[in-house]
């Protein structure tokens, strides 16, 4: 049964930077939309930004547009998200998730997550 692993998270320092990778372990990632989420303890979960398979980005967290950067390299079979900027509300745990097609709709209401790779932003 395929999986997602995500991996790339540390502890950074304010302005920093850093790439997050999803990799479909199992299954063929490239025929799926994928998504990446951020959890953060007494705070709702955001939802950052979707790739369909086809390429086509979208980033609906306000604070992640012009910082955040989604992509894909099918041939790795692995989806990226480059952050750059970061600041201490970018602190939580970032999960990607798997839709059931290649569209991002209802990506995060139905999608199957990885168990996420945890980003601490501190001075």
């Amino acid at each position: 049964q395929g999986q997602l692993v995500e991996s790339g998270g540390g502890s950074v320092q304010p302005g920093g930077s850093l790439t997050l990778s999803c990799v479909g372990s199992g299954f063929n990632l490239g025929t799926y939309a994928i998504g990446w989420l951020r959890q953060a303890p007494g705070k709702a979960d955001d939802k950052i930004s979707c790739i369909s398979s086809g390429g086509g980005a979208t980033v609906y967290l306000e604070s992640a547009k012009g910082r955040f950067t989604i992509s894909r390299d099918n041939a790795k079979n692995t989806v990226y998200l480059q952050m750059n900027n970061l600041n201490a509300g970018d602190t939580g745990l970032y999960r990607c998730v798997v839709g059931f097609s290649g569209s991002c709709d209802r990506l995060f209401d139905y999608g199957s997550w990885g168990q996420g790779t945890q980003v601490t932003v501190s001075p």
